[in-house]
């Protein structure tokens, strides 16, 4: 039986916009001293789990909301969610479908696909009362740069997943999804293969990134812990590489609209 084993970074500190990410993480990895080289994909692979937030600030995602200027449509929904309205007038900036819109909820279609509250901006854990992080332009290339950089410069052959913490519909509290994947197959489809009994599987897509996130995330935290890198270890994946974006259900797939 495989062993899995979950090691947060140590030592990543507060990052700023234009900070070398990879250097950073690859220096972690190194103090770290637990991940050789891999070598013709003959021993397990290993993901690096990293915080959608780190990624925006090393990418320079903030905005100064002093900056803002608020539109008659963000207003009228501020009034109506009892929200900022230039966080309001941000959100409308980053998604194309507002969902939902009641007090102190948010609900929109992301630019990139994603249904979610806020269009994922966030002011926690970004410091400064005046300023907020909205999400990667591009979290699966954020994923594959990180990757690329780590194979280039330290010899790390690792996946790397960007991941984010959603809620989800019918059910309280958040869990980490990805956002951005690279070199690990983000949805595994097992569709044809036969169950215990020989019955063939006919729907059945695994969510893979999606559960690696939400595993790294029982040690990266929602709070104050700076835990925003986390390394699995141990894991088999014969499947291709498939980018994160393809976990988002096509708008002729949503049954609820």
């Amino acid at each position: 039986m495989n062993t899995l084993t979950l090691t947060a970074l140590p030592g990543i500190r507060e990052i700023a916009p234009g900070d070398d990410l990879a250097r950073i993480l690859g220096e972690a990895l190194r103090a770290l001293d637990v991940l050789p080289p891999r070598r013709n994909g003959a021993q397990p692979q290993s993901v690096l789990v990293v915080a959608q937030k780190i990624v925006s600030k090393a990418e320079g995602r903030y905005v100064q909301l002093d900056s803002v200027t608020v539109s008659p449509r963000a207003a009228e929904l501020a009034a109506l969610t009892r929200k900022d309205p230039r966080v309001v007038e941000l959100v409308l900036g980053e998604s194309v479908e507002v969902l939902r819109a009641k007090p102190d909820v948010l609900i929109v279609r992301h630019r990139l696909g994603y249904v979610m509250a806020n269009a994922g901006i966030d002011r926690s854990n970004v410091g400064g009362n005046d300023r907020v992080l909205l999400l990667p332009v591009d979290p699966d290339g954020s994923a594959e740069a990180l990757a690329g950089a780590l194979l280039e410069r330290y010899g790390f052959n690792v996946g790397v997943i960007v991941c984010d913490s959603f809620g989800r519909p019918w059910r309280k509290g958040v869990t980490n999804v990805a956002l951005g994947a690279a070199g690990v197959p983000a949805l595994l489809d097992r569709r044809g293969e036969p169950d215990r009994h020989g019955r063939r599987l006919e729907v059945t897509e695994i969510a893979l990134a999606d559960q690696l996130a939400s595993a790294a995330g029982l040690l990266m935290g929602e709070g104050a812990e700076s835990r925003p890198a986390v390394l699995i270890r141990g894991l088999t994946l014969t499947g291709a590489a498939v980018p994160a974006a393809r976990l988002i259900r096509p708008l002729a797939e949503d049954l609820f609209r």
